[in-house]
């Protein structure tokens, strides 16, 4: 009986000391990964580092032939939508609150003319800052209804929204990400689980296990970076993100990779099943390890540490059984057309 497979992409951004198209692209090439999230790149190496979204049409047609020559497909756009501030509330955090009408306009509408340029039905994005010092089950309602609308907005384009679990949002643990996902009640609406983003809630691999358990109906790809509880901290419900520095391979973390990817392992068939059906190839477990430092908008793991967190992934899909690609002499002289 063939073992259950996934696809291994990337955040490339994180493997490039100055975050070129070039150098992200050749880290890929060259760890053997054929699919990445663009976030935040320099398309023509001069300095210039932009959001993917800020890009403008020659620059995404340019990034797009690079990854042709390169072999490269987008898995999804690294986007930031939702990671604004739900309610125009004073709440001494720096998240800025945008109109829902000026944002579907603006940000909502830059993400998806990326995703159509550069030939993904993919949007990553978030489920909105609550106010501060106010519990995120009161905001359930007001979240999901903005993104039920984000997701219509992607869905009339063919795109899928994947809502990333994060703390300090409305969606911050599983349970919470599950209920939005109910109330949203969209098919173009997947959740995206990251245990890294669990465990640095203070919370040990049995809790990630659970809440990750609580995502599966609805599971659209995961992100995988894992994170060292740190024992000095004074738990008090937030996350402070510039302080975290504990991420660390996915082998050796707090967030129990293992229990999560023996699991996914007999959830694989039925998953890929409903997501065939959304038109997608296959489950993507997505790298983005933080391994140098990571906060709010992104991370940087440099190449070396991409290689070792993709390395440290492989080891984890082989021991639980999950098969995976990467590149092979076959795929090399396919692309050179031998």
């Amino acid at each position: 009986m063939a073992r259950p497979k996934v696809i291994i992409s990337a955040f490339a951004d994180e493997a490039a000391n100055r975050r070129t198209a070039l150098e992200q692209m050749t880290a890929l090439a060259a760890i053997g990964i054929r699919n990445y999230s663009p976030r935040f790149i320099d398309v023509n190496g001069d300095g210039t580092v932009e959001h993917v979204t800020g890009l403008n049409a020659e620059k995404l047609a340019t990034l797009q032939a690079m990854h042709q020559e390169y072999g490269i497909s987008v898995t999804s756009i690294g986007s930031r939508v939702g990671k604004v501030k739900l309610l125009d509330v004073d709440d001494g955090s720096h998240n800025a609150f945008v109109p829902m009408e000026d944002y579907l306009a603006g940000e909502v509408q830059r993400t998806i003319q990326s995703a159509k340029a550069l030939g993904t039905k993919l949007i990553r994005g978030f489920s909105f800052y609550h106010p501060r010092g106010t519990a995120p089950e009161q905001h359930l309602d007001q979240a999901a209804d903005q993104i039920r609308t984000i997701t219509q907005a992607c869905a009339d384009e063919g795109l899928i929204y994947g809502i990333e679990i994060e703390p300090n949002l409305v969606g911050e643990t599983g349970p919470l990400l599950a209920e939005l996902a109910r109330r949203v009640d969209h098919p173009a609406a997947v959740l995206i689980f990251d245990g890294g983003n669990v465990a640095a809630q203070n919370k040990n691999a049995i809790q990630v296990y659970e809440e990750y358990l609580a995502t599966v109906p609805w599971l659209g790809w995961m992100h995988v970076k894992d994170y060292r509880i740190d024992p000095d901290l004074v738990w008090e419900g937030a996350v402070d993100e510039e302080r975290l520095k504990n991420f660390v391979p996915c082998n050796v973390g707090d967030s129990g990779h293992e229990m999560i990817f023996r699991d996914l392992r007999e959830q694989l068939p039925a998953i890929e099943q409903r997501l065939h059906a959304l038109g997608l190839p296959g489950f993507y477990l997505e790298t983005e390890p933080h391994l140098k430092g990571g906060g709010q908008f992104g991370g940087f793991s440099g190449p070396d540490g991409m290689g070792v967190a993709v390395r440290s992934l492989c080891s984890a899909l082989d021991y639980t059984g999950i098969d995976y690609d990467l590149r092979t002499f076959a795929d090399i002289r396919e692309l050179r057309g031998f």
